[in-house]
């Protein structure tokens, strides 16, 4: 077969007339299948058959999508067309499949700010890399049309030079030796004689190269507070009654506190966002505030001072809720008086090493403890653990987080572990930088009472869509900024009650794993804050994912992409009362690290943190408690775990990152 770059019109005119007529019906042809096959994709909602639950948002982008499917339909055509008169090489009928792959595999949005462009981008890059590497070979065609042997014999010095520099060069610098170390100089212990599943390690991690080249914050030097159109599109998108064209301070409601907005999340598509719109405050109206008395908005877009506008946060104190909750703390003796979970929707342990820095310098310093003794450090107070093989169910938040904080994925009448804190006299706040009252879709399973005491959703018609690519910016400041202000001023103005503080941050859902490290600062400084004031005293932090990287981007093609989707991170910092009060349970933290821990793990370790010492007879059904949290599955972190403990102990498993030890497999 020869290969041209190009060829002369055949001087047979009949020939070539009967010639363009196949090629112009062939044409046709691969247009309209190609522009079928496209349309029929996104009209079928094929990704939301899989789980995730936005088909709504996937029909508004059909006009878009069409217009993409035209154009590539287009595009290959006209590639195909001049692959047949050869005027161009075959080879380039690599670029037709590459183009048709991308286009099917990473159609999940249609701009930076919505899931990220992946389709394009990703077609891009690796098209790019194709080019590069066909060019030296077509060149040598081109110059040696009837020089098949010369022109191998350039070709081979260019194969050989390509061999050398990716094995001796590229090769070494990708590789994942330190994909398996963790804080505190410690490893993955893959000891097949201790433990039931083992950590498959991969050999090439191509974060090392994309880090330099895929951070679009810092490559378009995007920054936050630029805008001056924010108040203009506050008024022209609310619809609320209490505003108008004069309102300078804009409260939000308060949607933890009115029915009308929980019945609004009860239907099929999430109605908070509107309800927001239409009732949004006059900060400056006396009358309607003296209404509200204490559903008294809490957050403000403030555009009184600031032509750019700035967000304002004031926690309520509520101090007859206090009060009350004081009176509960008598049902029980927990383990820990403050539970604080730190949630990082999509974040791989090791991406979260790679990007969250400051924040394990912090954690790291408290990693002291050997798991028998603490005689060599007797003054320290604080420990902290991480696991290695905390593995997820599904690669969404909708296949793990119920689990979570619900005890099990699905059925009716499922409650949320807010009541029973509530129960045991915590004050409870949540905050989520998604316009949600749940992370996952089961809002329709809640009542009014698992909705915590002080709820923070970023439901600003300013922000920008939560899967971006880029900074994830809120006026002056980007979203985790605002969580965590938020979730301070509830940690310091409940001080004396037991509370329960849970933020919900989506910051690592996208897909060049470059957007959490914007949020490492602010983490770092609100952890040494908080332990720099003696507020975490009495407290256990839960740092932690549901799940790894589930965006499709480059990395899409290599397995340490599919390892991390399967391991998210986990770190506990527990303070120890008086010094190691609780010595076995520490004990088993120190050794679970090492072992399969689930969400359902975590579920039975906030029941255990809120019943303490009673909560494995509560487990175990040794003493009846009413309407406390049980599930049939996991234990509590705290408590012994079965070394040999494996994925197929669960039937909705994926068992991607682990190896399975045989004599450990139950069929």
């Amino acid at each position: 077969m020869k290969l041209y770059l190009y060829r002369p019109i055949p001087s047979n005119q009949e020939n070539y007339y009967k010639r363009k007529k196949i090629i112009f019906k062939l044409t046709n042809s691969v247009f309209i299948i190609f522009f079928l096959s496209y349309f029929l994709y996104y009209l079928s909602l094929e990704r939301c058959m899989q789980g995730i639950f936005e088909c709504g948002k996937k029909i508004e982008w059909i006009n878009r999508k069409v217009i993409q499917a035209i154009l590539s339909s287009v595009i290959i055509g006209i590639l195909i067309e001049l692959m047949i008169l050869s005027l161009i090489s075959k080879l380039h009928l690599i670029h037709v499949l590459i183009f048709q792959y991308i286009f099917y595999t990473y159609s999940h949005g249609q701009d930076f700010y919505d899931h990220g462009l992946y389709n394009i981008l990703g077609y891009i890059i690796i098209v790019f890399i194709i080019m590069i590497l066909l060019f030296p070979f077509n060149i040598i065609i081109y110059l040696n049309k009837n020089k098949k042997k010369k022109s191998l014999f350039l070709y081979l010095p260019f194969l050989m030079l390509f061999f050398f520099f990716y094995n001796f060069v590229i090769r070494p610098n990708l590789s994942c030796k330190d994909w398996s170390k963790g804080l505190n100089d410690t490893y993955i212990d893959n000891d097949t004689k201790k433990y039931g599943c083992q950590i498959q390690i991969p050999k090439l991690c191509l974060y090392k190269i994309g880090t330099y080249f895929l951070d679009i914050s810092k490559i378009y030097n995007i920054k936050c507070g630029r805008d001056l159109t924010l108040k203009e599109k506050i008024l022209e998108f609310s619809h609320s009654p209490y505003i108008n064209k004069e309102t300078t301070r804009f409260g939000y409601p308060l949607t933890n506190k009115d029915p009308i907005c929980l019945n609004y999340s009860r239907k099929k598509k999430n109605k908070i966002f509107s309800y927001v719109k239409k009732n949004l405050i006059d900060m400056d109206n006396k009358e309607l505030l003296a209404k509200t008395k204490l559903n008294r908005p809490e957050i403000i877009a403030d555009f009184s001072k600031n032509k750019f506008g700035e967000l304002i946060i004031n926690v309520n104190y509520n101090k007859t809720l206090s009060k009350e909750r004081k009176s509960l703390e008598n049902h029980t003796k927990p383990y820990s008086k403050n539970i604080m979970i730190l949630y990082f929707d999509s974040v791989s342990r090791n991406n979260g090493l790679r990007k969250l820095k400051k924040t394990f310098k912090f954690i790291e310093k408290f990693m002291k403890y050997k798991g028998y003794s603490n005689k060599l450090y007797p003054n320290e107070k604080y420990h902290a653990f991480q696991f290695f093989k905390y593995h997820s169910f599904l690669f969404h938040t909708t296949g793990n987080y119920p689990k979570l904080f619900y005890g099990r994925n699905k059925g009716k009448n499922m409650i949320r572990i807010t009541k029973y804190l509530k129960k045991n006299g915590y004050v409870t706040a949540f905050s989520n930088d998604m316009c949600k009252l749940d992370s996952c879709s089961l809002p329709h399973f809640m009542s009014q009472k698992e909705i915590s005491d002080h709820e923070y959703l970023i439901c600003d018609i300013n922000r920008k869509h939560t899967n971006s690519m880029i900074k994830r910016c809120l006026y002056d400041k980007i979203n985790i900024a605002y969580q965590l202000k938020y979730g301070y001023q509830f940690w310091v103005k409940y001080k004396k009650n037991r509370k329960f503080l849970l933020i919900v941050n989506n910051d690592g859902h996208e897909g060049t794993l470059e957007v959490l490290k914007y949020s490492d600062k602010y983490i770092f400084e609100f952890l040494n804050n908080l332990f720099e004031e003696n507020l975490l005293k009495d407290s256990t932090i839960l740092i932690l994912s549901d799940h790894g990287c589930p965006m499709p981007s480059i990395y899409y093609f290599f397995n340490f992409y599919y390892y991390e989707q399967d391991l998210p991170m986990l770190y506990i910092l527990s303070f120890d009362k008086k010094n190691l009060s609780y010595g076995e349970q520490y004990m088993h933290l120190h050794k679970n690290q090492q072992k399969l821990i689930t969400a359902y793990d975590i579920y039975n370790t906030i029941g255990h943190l809120i019943y303490g010492e009673y909560y494995i007879k509560i487990k175990n059904k040794e003493e009846s408690f009413k309407d406390t949290p049980k599930t049939k599955y996991g234990k509590s972190i705290f408590s012994r775990i079965d070394s040999k403990r494996t994925p197929y102990d669960y039937t909705d498993m994926n068992i991607n990152a682990c190896t399975i030890n045989k004599k450990y497999n139950k069929k």
